[in-house]
């Protein structure tokens, strides 16, 4: 894969002043219009150029260094190194290293325990040396906050499967897991797919506890070599996590005494239900940390390199790999081009681009060929209800998700395609299984319902983020718009996702991001949703929400939000202005009935004068989230798509609604 021409990191540069930059006083109502007419003119063109072939749009999804430095260490294990990608994914992590030495997990962050670890491994293994000037200074760091041993389980697993750290030292997990029915608490489907998917090969290593030579010693990452894992004093029994410790306490007395035939049994399990959600392309769920712990457990079963599953799961590996034109080599985490086509159609659509337009009927093609229509592990808890929906990935199908179908669905609803039936029977199909996933809150969350059990977050084990998938915000604004205009605004399931969704607004009138950078992406979801269900911007919430949006523009006109924002209050609503937080402002207030106002005025404004002259916006911050706070994303499409969106309803007004009309 080659790199987009979306790859710059460097601050947002301003075109031609379309309104004081300094001032943030924005210019004529008319000029502002025309600014925002031909700033959506050439981001369409921009947009339309850079469709594949086949119809789609995926822009680079970037995390953290991570992502390579376990790519490494994953073919450290496996024996499997070559000197190209060494040097190309070390050239990459190199180019990511701060100033202090160490590592950040999103763009302008504070430096990372675990990253820094992980990196400087991965360096350690291209050659660096300790006392390189950049190697010294994020061992110096690592030992002040604590060392290895004070690193997150996921890091020391890691460390562990090359002796330099003792799997006792370790929370311990069971594939005796896989045994647990789906009414035992602390099953695999109490888990988010995305950590079920993680924590059952990850059983299995943990059974097996494997360890390969380490090539070299890590003694200065440790506070004291000589004890690198001093004894920490149980919590009280009373409390949650004492209770937790001393299970763990039993199931690692349990790893020494557990019978063995029903140990092998459960990594037959275990590895059976592993091979049996592996995806046509070879990945596991899309995913680059399931595909890369799913291929170490096989390994570890007796599964050698040239097995087909192994073979088709380390290839898939190798697509997650983004060459840069320095030679530099970034690891995905994930690929999002379902989730990016349906979003670049909704913007092209909206910024006025004709429903029989080729480039649109092209994308709804490729978009119908990705419904899912085979059961997966949703269906554990929905086992009556019929398939339907979109994932995220290319290859997805055991995990179809609410939020890509929703979307889906409205981008297919702009479409004017050819053969009108067959985009009417997936959109049927894709609204039933939504409304079958609605939780018993009468909210949505991601991929799965009434997946909130409060027990995994508390094992020892599970350190890395969130691990369950509780409905959200977002994900229900999302679904309420899309039944709206699909006619359902009075459907009793509809209204009660709206009943919740008054109910989650917070004090300030914004609402909680789960999947976006913050508030304001959880604002910028909700109000266009609660209009589209025939709410009037007179009401209360509807108001309160445009005060907050106001009351957080910043003085350059744009809006933006750091990821702090998620546990620390004081950075709600603050941040950098940044092309897609902007956009997800506008698009509320558009959606309120706040075109003529000055703070859309100056928010559009911002827009046209930070466009570049290719039509694009560049955005480093990362605005995108995986587990709030602890694992971020820079969508690379979101800065072109969302901002499209915003002006072209700016310009030509709200999108359409069921009965062809104008607004909703």
């Amino acid at each position: 894969m080659t790199a987009t021409t979306d790859g710059s990191t460097g601050a947002p540069r301003p075109r031609a002043a379309a309104a004081s930059a300094t001032t943030g006083t924005p210019p004529g109502a008319n000029a502002v219009r025309d600014a925002a007419r031909q700033a959506a003119e050439r981001g369409v063109g921009h947009l339309l150029a850079r469709q594949d072939a086949q119809g789609w749009w995926k822009g680079d999804l970037e995390t953290n260094v991570t992502m390579d430095a376990e790519d490494l260490l994953l073919r450290q294990f496996l024996g499997i190194q070559d000197e190209k990608t060494l040097q190309a994914a070390a050239l990459f992590i190199r180019g990511e290293q701060r100033d202090d030495g160490t590592w950040a997990t999103f763009y302008g962050g504070p430096g990372e325990l675990s990253t820094t670890i992980e990196a400087y491994v991965a360096l350690r293994l291209a050659g660096d040396r300790p006392e390189d000037a950049h190697m010294a200074r994020a061992s110096a760091w690592i030992r002040a906050k604590g060392g290895i041993a004070s690193a997150r389980v996921f890091t020391r697993i890691w460390l562990a499967l090359f002796g330099w750290w003792k799997w006792d030292d370790l929370p311990e997990l069971p594939p005796e897991l896989i045994f647990l029915p789906s009414w035992v608490p602390l099953n695999i489907y109490d888990f988010g797919c995305w950590a079920r998917q993680t924590i059952v090969p990850l059983t299995v290593v943990s059974a097996k506890r494997p360890v390969r030579p380490a090539p070299f010693a890590l003694d200065e990452l440790h506070t004291d070599p000589r004890r690198p894992n001093p004894v920490k004093p149980l919590s009280p029994l009373r409390s949650w996590s004492g209770a937790f410790q001393r299970l763990d306490k039993v199931l690692h007395a349990y790893h020494k005494v557990a019978p063995r035939a029903l140990r092998r049994a459960a990594m037959r399990g275990a590895a059976r239900w592993i091979v049996e959600r592996q995806e046509n392309d070879g990945c596991w769920g899309g995913i680059q940390p399931p595909a890369v712990y799913s291929v170490i457990a096989l390994h570890l079963l007796g599964y050698d390199l040239q097995h087909p599953v192994m073979r088709a799961g380390l290839e898939s590996l190798d697509r997650f790999a983004v060459w840069r034109e320095d030679g530099a080599r970034m690891i995905e985490a994930c690929q999002s081009p379902v989730w990016d086509t349906c979003l670049a159609v909704i913007a092209l659509a909206d910024a006025g681009v004709p429903g029989d337009h080729p480039a649109l009927v092209k994308a709804a093609d490729w978009m119908l060929e990705e419904e899912i229509t085979r059961p997966g592990d949703w269906a554990v808890r929905r086992p009556e209800l019929p398939p339907g929906g979109w994932a995220f990935e290319f290859h997805n199908d055991n995990y179809p998700d609410i939020d890509d179908t929703a979307e889906v669905i409205l981008a297919l609803r702009r479409v004017k395609h050819p053969r009108p039936e067959k985009v009417e029977a997936a959109i049927a199909r894709g609204a039933r299984w939504t409304l079958g996933m609605q939780s018993r809150n009468g909210a949505w969350a991601a991929f799965d319902a009434d997946n909130t059990s409060s027990f995994p977050n508390r094992l020892p084990f599970c350190d890395f983020g969130e691990v369950i998938d509780p409905p959200s915000a977002d994900v229900t604004a999302h679904v309420v718009e899309m039944l709206a205009h699909e006619g359902r605004s009075h459907d009793p399931r509809t209204r009660r996702g709206i009943e919740w969704l008054l109910a989650e607004q917070e004090a300030s009138g914004a609402w909680f991001g789960r999947w976006g950078v913050n508030y304001v992406y959880g604002t910028g979801s909700v109000v266009p949703a609660l209009m589209a269900a025939g709410f009037p911007a007179a009401h209360p919430a509807i108001r309160r929400a445009v005060g907050w949006l106001e009351r957080v523009q910043n003085d350059d006109g744009g809006w933006g939000e750091d990821l702090r924002s998620y546990g620390e209050t004081e950075w709600v609503g603050r941040g950098p202005s940044t092309a897609s937080q902007t956009a997800w402002a506008l698009l509320a207030l558009l959606a309120a009935g706040e075109r003529e106002g000055k703070a859309v005025e100056r928010g559009v404004a911002w827009l046209a004068e930070n466009q570049r002259e290719d039509g694009s916006w560049d955005e480093p911050y990362f605005t995108g989230t995986g587990f709030p706070w602890d694992f971020s994303i820079n969508y690379h499409l979101y800065r072109q798509v969302f901002p499209l969106t915003a002006l072209g309803r700016y310009v030509h007004g709200e999108p359409f609604s069921p009965n062809g009309a104008k607004g909703s």
